[in-house]
């Protein structure tokens, strides 16, 4: 499975973005997730989504953070809103089939999208 992200870019706090993720087969039955990573961070969890449509989120993101999915269009989606300079990271879709989800844990996934940079000033 192959993950395009796409949708980042530079924005003011307070601003809104919505990144996309493009599978390349389908993934209906995959656990899907948006991890990002800031500059001499660690890798963290956004939000994931599991085939049910139940979903999590980081406590930081809550509220402000929805993840979403198209499944005719093969495509995750982050809708970002109310954003903060501590969301500035680089911003990774990720999926996995198996049990256990939605999961926030970064060693459950085992496919990975290239990123996709979110800049907040």
């Amino acid at each position: 499975v192959q993950l395009v992200e796409s949708g980042g870019g530079s924005v003011q706090a307070g601003g809104s973005l919505r990144l996309s993720c493009v599978t390349s087969d389908y993934t209906g039955t995959y656990c899907l997730g948006w991890f990002r990573q800031a500059p001499g961070k660690e890798r963290e969890g956004v939000a994931s989504l599991a085939s049910d449509g139940s979903s999590i989120y980081a406590d930081s993101v809550k509220v402000r953070f929805t993840i979403s999915k198209d499944n005719a269009k093969d495509t995750l989606y982050l809708q970002m809103e109310n954003l903060l300079p501590e969301d500035t990271a680089m911003y990774y879709c990720a999926a996995y089939r198996g049990s256990s989800c939605p999961s926030a844990r970064l060693w459950d996934y085992c496919y990975w999208g290239q990123g996709t940079q979110v800049t907040v000033s």
